[in-house]
C-alpha cells in the first residue's frame, strides 16, 4: 500500500490517500470444474508430503514453489487448469528426488494397478541406464 499526501488546487486543503495495486485473483479450474482460489501453500504442502522422508530440504522444495508460480502467473492471468499445475510439480519433484515425483505421480496420475506404476517407471529406469 502506498500512502501519499495530497493538497487540493482549488482550497489547498491537504488530506492523506491510500493506494493499492488492484490484483485479480488466480483461480485453479479443478478436475471436477469447481474454481477455487490459487494457492501456493498447497503446492508446497504437495511437494512435502511427495518428499516425506526423503533427504530434501524445505528451502529446495520453497524454491521449486517459486518457479511453479512463476510460470503459472506468466501463462495464466485468471485461470489455470489444476492439470497444469500437477504437471508443472511432476517436472519439478522429477529434477528433484526420482522417488518423490514416483510418489506424487502415483497419487496425481491415480493409477489403478502396477501396469500404470511401471509404464511411469520404464522411462526414469532407461534413463538412469543410459547415464553413466
Amino acid at each position: 500500500m502506498i500512502r501519499r499526501r495530497r493538497e487540493c488546487l482549488h482550497c489547498f486543503l491537504r488530506y492523506t490517500t491510500y493506494e493499492r495495486v488492484e490484483e485479480t485473483p488466480l483461480r485453479v479450474i479443478k478436475k471436477s470444474g469447481e474454481r477455487v482460489r490459487f494457492d501456493r501453500e498447497r503446492i508446497l504442502a504437495g511437494m512435502v508430503l511427495a518428499c516425506e522422508k526423503l533427504p530434501v530440504p524445505v528451502a529446495t522444495l520453497e524454491k521449486s514453489t517459486v518457479a511453479i508460480e512463476a510460470k503459472i502467473h506468466e501463462e495464466y492471468d485468471r485461470e489455470v487448469p489444476s492439470t497444469v499445475i500437477g504437471s508443472l510439480v511432476m517436472d519439478e519433484l522429477r529434477k528433484i528426488d526420482p522417488v518423490a515425483y514416483v510418489r506424487f505421480a502415483s497419487v496425481y496420475r491415480e493409477f489403478r494397478d502396477i501396469g500404470q506404476f511401471l509404464d511411469e517407471l520404464r522411462p526414469m529406469m532407461d534413463e538412469e541406464q543410459e547415464s553413466p
